[in-house]
């Protein structure tokens, strides 16, 4: 009789697990009521730009190159050094040519011979009007011709001084062996250094570059924009220039120039624009700083507005899903306006106290 109590009990205990985990399992497999994240509609401002990149550059960059050609006996600057217009930035040492030095001396000893055979005339000629033998108005041509000679004498050797030494005597404080800045800047980099050659600026060299004067309190950005940007900006723009070696403040400027060409720059044609920096900010800005630059197209302050990923499209309408009751949402059409990219103003359709339903991020499968 206990035997079969207990036969009985086990069958039954058997039986209750079997059933106990076919329920489990059954109620593991069973997926949970899927819940969704909910949003409002909020005040903000949006702002719809357009991104540039480019680099500040000074307004005024002018290139200082010596009128002769030589050797650069002193150096007075050095970079980051403020100068004024006239400064006296580098002194040259002239190294004569031979040949325009040999035609030099050539023209020299060509005129010291016309003066001492129009001497001799003068001298000549003079005695005779001393004697009334020949009248005034020819021995005036005598001493014409004498004062003539002498003077292109005097040019012979001021030509023969300056390719000595590049000035004359004749010239004073004048010198074009004094490279002096032409405007008032920093300087912003010395190329060369004492010692070293310089050649003249003329119609067909350029000239070394002795060294970069700048005004750097006019600064400008100067970038390039995309073709498929260039055509929403026009000059007058408003503009945020963010520096990248300047993080922790922000740059106004005002746009000024679109060029009317574009170039081809890896592939795509890219438009030069320039903009002029607001002087108003404490951080000294250098040339050549990296830049990107925020294009304002429109700007709306304190509109209602949502995040653009819970909008949907159905038939080129817009509509969101509203809660109506713990998760459970209707679909609603609303009307929009102005977009950043990240948020949308909303015009009708909406209120502030809305819940709007948050959709699920999609998962790639590998």
């Amino acid at each position: 009789m206990i035997k079969k109590i207990i036969k009985i009990t086990l069958l039954v205990a058997f039986v209750g697990l079997v059933f106990w985990t076919f329920y489990f399992l059954y109620n593991k497999s069973q997926k949970p009521p899927e819940t969704f994240e909910t949003t409002q509609p909020f005040d903000t401002t949006i702002v719809k730009k357009t991104v540039a990149t480019g680099s500040v550059s000074p307004r005024k960059e002018v290139n200082m190159k010596s009128q002769v050609s030589g050797i650069i006996e002193k150096l007075y600057i050095v970079a980051g050094q403020q100068v004024k217009q006239g400064d006296v930035i580098a002194k040259i040492k002239i190294i004569p040519n031979m040949l325009n030095l040999a035609s030099a001396e050539n023209r020299v000893n060509a005129a010291q011979i016309n003066v001492d055979n129009t001497k001799l005339e003068y001298d000549r000629n003079k005695q005779l009007f001393d004697q009334s033998i020949i009248s005034k108005s020819e021995f005036q041509a005598y001493e014409l011709k004498f004062k003539t000679t002498q003077e292109e004498l005097s040019a012979a050797k001021n030509q023969l001084q300056i390719i000595q030494e590049g000035v004359s005597k004749s010239s004073g404080t004048a010198s074009n062996t004094l490279v002096k800045s032409t405007i008032t800047g920093m300087i912003l980099d010395v190329p060369v250094k004492e010692g070293g050659q310089v050649i003249e600026s003329n119609t067909f060299n350029e000239g070394t570059t002795i060294c970069s004067v700048a005004n750097m309190g006019e600064m400008i950005f100067d970038g390039k924009l995309d073709e498929s940007e260039v055509g929403k900006v026009q000059t007058g723009m408003d503009i945020v220039l963010t520096i990248g070696a300047i993080d922790e403040e922000k740059f106004q400027a005002k746009l000024e120039y679109i060029a009317p060409k574009g170039v081809v720059e890896n592939g795509a044609i890219q438009f030069q624009i320039k903009a002029t920096i607001n002087k108003d900010n404490s951080s000294f800005l250098r040339a050549g700083y990296s830049a990107n630059a925020d294009i304002i197209l429109s700007k709306k302050e304190n509109v209602l507005a949502i995040p653009e990923s819970v909008l949907q499209f159905e038939k080129e309408k817009s509509f969101v899903e509203v809660e109506t009751s713990p998760q459970k949402f209707e679909k609603r059409f609303i009307k929009t306006g102005l977009s950043d990219g990240i948020n949308i103003e909303v015009l009708e359709g909406l209120k502030k106290t809305d819940k709007l339903k948050l959709p699920k991020l999609a998962v790639i499968e590998q």
